[in-house]
């Protein structure tokens, strides 16, 4: 074989392969859920978000980094296998709380990728650096607490406190991520009787926000009633009390009436009053009027005829007199 022929192929050999490169180098594709930055000579120039099929120029002038923009869990204290096992990390757990009691606490960080030329560039491992800062967060939250917050009720004011730390230290480090949530798996004591002891602390407090629960109950139900009674009491009073007005009212009405006719004839009704009165005070007595020559009359209205006994006699009106 000739030079001429071996530069040739070798010729051909290299235009090739640049063809073979630059035909799958000069493309990408990018999906919905995922975000690319496209660099140049080993600067980003470009961020892309759209989805779909996009063109550069060929390597080495021009590479693509794709990074999804879903949303990241990052494993503080331990670690899931592909084969679903969990392995615990207990150097990095250990802690100390506040009242210097030791706890292990694991936790997860959940992010987004806010900034990809950062996350990219700004950092040579920000998942690593990220980690760093979740540990020195959560440490610092733990170390102001006490033992009984880590382990009860104080759980989610140290999610809180966390994420804002975490929050304020990756805004420092500028390193393109954004924190969404920090959620704590297992805050527990290394020691099995302190847990225990624990364990029967908490079950008390719970028992004992369950008496009060209880008690409250009661003491609303009691207060319903009372406040039944009293609304029952004050609707009795409030019909007693109209009741009374519109007696009152009927008994004046009857009063005028009287005084009326009093202001027109004074003896008659003056008489007539007195006979009521005796009738209504003594009831079923029998009522006589002595005239001026000291005959006794009978008082009006007549009493009715009275049947006789056995003998079959009826004896009639024991008399008749008119009201002087």
């Amino acid at each position: 074989m000739s030079v001429k022929r071996a530069l040739f192929i070798s010729g051909l050999t290299i235009i090739s392969i640049i063809s073979i490169i630059i035909i799958f180098t000069t493309w990408y594709t990018v999906d919905e859920s995922e975000q690319a930055v496209v660099i140049t000579f080993g600067q980003a120039t470009e961020t892309v978000t759209d989805s779909g099929l996009h063109f550069k120029l060929p390597w080495p002038i021009q590479k693509v980094e794709v990074l999804s923009k879903e949303t990241y869990s990052l494993q503080f204290g331990y670690e899931t296998t592909k084969d679903g096992e969990i392995i615990t990390k207990d150097s990095e757990t250990k802690m100390i709380t506040g009242d210097e009691n030791i706890v292990l606490t694991d936790l997860v960080v959940q992010y987004k990728i806010s900034d990809p030329v950062k996350y990219l560039f700004h950092s040579d491992d920000p998942k690593q650096l990220l980690h760093h800062a979740t540990s020195s967060a959560i440490r610092s939250i733990i170390g102001s607490s006490t033992i009984d917050e880590a382990l009860t009720d104080g759980r989610a004011e140290i999610e809180n406190q966390t994420r804002d730390l975490l929050v304020s230290v990756t805004e420092k480090y500028d390193i393109g991520v954004t924190i969404l949530a920090v959620k704590l798996q297992d805050v527990e004591l290394p020691n099995k009787e302190v847990r225990a002891a624990f364990t029967a602390v908490t079950d008390a407090r719970e028992t004992k926000n369950t008496k009060i629960n209880e008690a409250k109950k009661y003491e609303n139900q009691k207060l319903s009633e009372a406040q039944g009674e009293k609304d029952a009491i004050i609707s009795r009073a409030e019909a007693e009390k109209i009741a009374r007005i519109q007696q009152a009212q009927g008994d004046v009405a009857v009063f005028n009436k009287l005084y009326n006719e009093y202001v027109r004839n004074p003896q008659v009704t003056r008489q007539r009053l007195v006979l009521e009165t005796l009738e209504e005070v003594l009831p079923g007595a029998k009522i006589y009027i002595m005239n001026d020559k000291g005959e006794t009359l009978k008082y009006l209205p007549l009493q009715p005829q009275q049947t006789a006994g056995e003998d079959g006699k009826k004896s009639g009106n024991e008399g008749s007199g008119k009201k002087q």
